[in-house]
């Protein structure tokens, strides 16, 4: 007769059992975990995401960082009208509001409020304006994270040394390094192209495109015989793993990152350059 009283070990009680003994340091740790995944011990999300956890835990804020030049901020001096546009235009569900400049961040918008312009006759911007929450560079992320939690907050500005505003960073980018890329505004449908046509010469291209089906709808001659897609062709291009907001120039294309986390490039922007005019 079965002992029903000693149910199956739990996965946590397997994966225990399975890195017995105990890993020394980090590397032996990973080791391990990739040996657990091997014995399907653990899916490939699981590990990512166990990976990302790690990770998180010994980056700073100034690594994933929206960097200041691309920042979207109103400016609560603008008329209303032209900060109606330019929230449309960039689709933000929340900005940083300075008055006059950059580094002199005075609240957080969010779009939502502003419907209010349309409800009430005398609005007083400021008045709308969230509390705005300063992080240092040097701020590991799982504390971060563990802030955001806890004040409910979505976004923080990152400030220099110097008090100055060095860029910002959402909740999002931070649960973007456990658990990968996450949707948003940004980002398509599945069932939509890898490339979507902006304007006349500029497109929103997902980094799984491949490069002979990018030529062929841009208008590009990049070549095909190194890498297969357009990730592989940016990455290259910058060297390195590019961060979100940063932008390098190749084959006559402006390629700008719009969604990338440490470990995978995920959405550019390409704008075609100008030919230079003749002498």
């Amino acid at each position: 007769m079965s002992d029903d009283s000693n149910p199956r070990p739990s996965l946590i009680e397997r994966i225990t059992a399975w890195l017995s003994p105990e890993p020394d340091n980090r590397e032996e740790l990973l080791d391990l975990l990739h040996a657990a995944y091997d014995k399907n011990l653990l899916d490939a999300d699981a590990l990512s995401m166990i990976e990302g956890v790690m990770q998180v835990s010994e980056m700073q804020v100034r690594e994933i960082m929206l960097p200041r030049a691309q920042m979207d901020v109103v400016d609560v001096n603008d008329p209303h009208d032209d900060i109606l546009r330019f929230v449309l235009e960039t689709a933000h569900s929340r900005f940083p509001a300075v008055d006059g400049d950059r580094d002199n961040v005075v609240g957080i918008l969010l779009a939502k409020d502003l419907l209010r312009l349309y409800a009430e006759e005398d609005v007083n911007l400021r008045e709308m304006l969230r509390p705005a929450v300063f992080v240092p560079e040097s701020k590991r992320l799982n504390i971060l994270l563990r802030e955001f939690r806890s004040s409910r907050n979505h976004i923080a500005i990152v400030v220099d040394e110097y008090g100055g505003a060095a860029g910002l960073v959402t909740i999002e980018d931070v649960l973007e390094q456990i658990v990968g890329d996450i949707e948003d505004e940004y980002d398509y449908d599945e069932d939509e192209d890898n490339i979507l046509q902006e304007t006349d010469h500029s497109w929103r291209v997902k980094a799984q495109t491949e490069i002979a089906d990018f030529n062929e709808i841009v208008g590009a001659d990049f070549p095909d015989d190194e890498f297969d897609t357009v990730g592989g062709l940016v990455v290259n291009a910058f060297g390195r793993m590019p961060k979100r907001g940063e932008c390098v120039d190749t084959g006559g294309f402006h390629f700008r990152v719009t969604r990338a986390d440490s470990r995978r490039l995920h959405t550019v922007v390409v704008q075609r350059q100008a030919l230079p005019e003749a002498a």
